[in-house]
């Protein structure tokens, strides 16, 4: 596959000019407009051919059929009122596809064949991505639907959203398209919109003056030589006529322009049905659950939750486009074990070695002078001639049973890219543990809406074979790492051992979408230098209990500087798979070796 990849991209490079030039002519052509200087996505050719052709008719087409700019200006003033970037563009490029693909393919024929071949490829290549939040599994559906002839609608609210889009395909009426854009990402994305912001015709009315005072420069990709807000409509202008997915926005972009969500307590209600259907049935009871709830969700995490499940694939209530995303995540991570299997075994063995001289070391008899135990005669002149009480010698013996980990995993949306080396990781550091008998806990950890949901993979006293589950690891959502952490601690504090270590894996990175019901306890968002802080702080609170704290590293330079704010100088950082156990088996040895003194 990589070998094709590759010379898939090196034809594309190779012929750049001509590709270029065949994507223009056929916009050109579609469109009947010769004099339009377009900007044209030649990058998505080097992955599917078919998807950058379909691209170009799309674009064309819409040129042709409806008014580009009066469609752009509504998406520029829906986000000038504060519409998420992303899921917005989602929708538009649903609704713009709908509007013109049965129109252009009445007048060329082989456009049906272009676009079925374009979502064969994307259905391929995405499916996962798209799998894991709703927008997506629209485009799902609605891709099957072209390919297949018919896709399995399991919700009468995605057929609901489908039906919507089917009714732009005989529409020549741009007010159409924006209408049914705005319908379903007020219904969709953003419920609230209209509650917090106004209606659709309080957006359009927004001026140009408003527009041009705006500062855009967090919406654009590059600085340009053009005014902000011409670049924002030339971007957006091209964005809804793409078929790929939307590429996720820079982080600090992101957070500078994040907001609190407002919800009301019956959506909230809703939500915990939600997350049991894609996260799993709890293995807890309602009564547990409150009392944890009560007990940890307290100061930066007040009216969050917490939400404790084996899985979606453990515990499905139902199968659906979640579980789906599940399985095919759990059979990649397999895949990618499989291709690592010996780097894996090789890194297990020197881990397990590392833990086990480190333990047999600390099992070695040490005799000590004790004020009790077996008499020593010869130092019985001291009786009555010093204050030596030390007359006797005792034999001091530590075993692993004196020990218990709990390992806590970042299963976030940004944990994706490496989603199958985090969950090997994870593996090897269990394997090592099983092999000399240290009890312990294997988690993740993600947040969507106010509950943090901690997925367990295996637990303290399960056999070695448990292990195995820590390949449904699958990343997506956001995280609230402080929640996460204090939640672990609290299990720790439970076990008998006398020495804890929590080891959390993570990107340094927590982050989580604010959902504020009225009068909330927790109105800061979560993000940025205020999440780092609070993580930071949480791990403090539970070193000075006593629990010793491992971070491990394996995300971004940029968010190096983060880690080590929340973990100090116990953080290590993972450049590389192959000195994955040489780094946290360096930490471990450090405090078995402590504990023994």
């Amino acid at each position: 596959m990589k070998e094709q990849e590759k010379q898939e991209q090196d034809y594309f490079d190779e012929n750049q000019y001509e590709i270029e030039n065949r994507i223009r002519n056929l916009y050109w052509t579609v469109s009947g407009n010769y004099g339009d200087n377009i900007k044209l996505d030649t990058v998505s050719f080097a992955r599917s051919p078919w998807v950058s052709l379909y691209d170009a008719v799309k674009q064309g087409a819409f040129s042709r059929y409806f008014d580009r700019n009066t469609f752009g200006l509504y998406l520029v003033k829906k986000l000038y009122y504060g519409a998420d970037e992303q899921a917005l563009t989602n929708v538009a490029q649903l609704a713009v596809d709908s509007a013109v693909y049965r129109k252009v393919s009445r007048e060329r024929k082989g456009v049906l064949e272009i676009r079925k071949k374009a979502f064969s490829d994307l259905l391929d290549y995405d499916f996962t991505r798209l799998a894991s939040y709703y927008l997506g599994q629209i485009k799902i559906c609605m891709m099957q639907q072209a390919v297949q002839g018919k896709a399995g609608v399991e919700q009468a609210r995605m057929q609901k959203a489908l039906d919507t889009l089917a009714g732009l395909e005989e529409t020549y009426d741009t007010g159409e398209i924006i209408r049914a854009t705005d319908e379903l990402y007020n219904w969709i994305v953003d419920p609230y919109f209209e509650k917090n912001h106004g209606s659709l015709e309080k957006v359009l009315a927004v001026t140009m003056e408003e527009l041009k005072e705006f500062s855009w420069k967090d919406y654009l990709e590059e600085e340009a030589g053009q005014e902000e807000l011409t670049q924002v409509l030339n971007q957006v202008n091209q964005a809804v006529t793409q078929t790929g997915e939307v590429p996720d926005e820079k982080e600090e972009k992101r957070e500078s322009r994040m907001k609190r969500v407002l919800v009301d307590e019956e959506a909230a209600a809703k939500m915990y049905s939600y997350i049991e259907l894609n996260y799993g049935r709890s293995y807890l009871n309602p009564g547990e659950q409150a009392r944890l709830n009560r007990s940890l969700c307290r100061g930066a995490h007040a009216d969050c939750s917490l939400y404790f499940t084996d899985g979606i694939l453990s515990n499905m209530v139902r199968r659906n486009y979640q579980s789906e995303y599940a399985r095919r995540s759990k059979s990649e991570n397999l895949r990618v074990y499989g291709h690592y299997t010996r780097v894996a075994r090789r890194n297990i063995d020197q881990l397990s070695d590392t833990l086990r001289r480190a333990l047999v070391a600390r099992s070695e008899r040490e005799t000590v002078r004790s004020e009790y135990g077996i008499i020593v005669p010869f130092r019985l002149w001291k009786l009555g001639r010093t204050r030596d009480k030390k007359l006797f010698e005792r034999t001091l013996k530590k075993d692993s049973s004196e020990f218990v980990v709990h390992v806590l995993i970042d299963a976030s949306g940004s944990q994706r890219s490496r989603q199958s080396l985090v969950a090997l990781q994870g593996y090897i550091i269990s394997e090592a543990l099983s092999n000399v008998q240290i009890p312990h806990r294997v988690m993740g950890f993600c947040t969507f809406w106010d509950y943090t949901v901690m997925q367990r993979y295996r637990d303290y006293d399960d056999p070695k074979e448990a292990n195995k589950r820590i390949f449904e690891f699958h990343a997506s959502s956001n995280n609230r790492d402080g929640l996460a952490i204090r939640a672990a601690a609290a299990s720790l504090r439970e076990r008998p051992e006398e020495n804890k270590v929590l080891i959390v894996l993570s990107d340094g990175r927590p982050n989580d979408i604010i959902v504020n019901r009225p009068n909330s306890k927790n109105p800061m968002p979560y993000a940025g230098d205020y999440a780092v802080r609070d993580t930071a702080s949480e791990v403090r609170k539970v070193r000075a209990e006593g629990i010793s704290v491992l971070g491990v590293f394996a995300g971004e330079e940029e968010d190096l500087q983060a880690e080590r704010r929340i973990f100090g100088r116990d953080f290590a950082y993972i450049r590389n798979i192959m000195n994955f156990s040489g780094v946290v088996g360096r930490y471990l040895k450090r405090q078995l070796d402590d504990t023994a003194e």
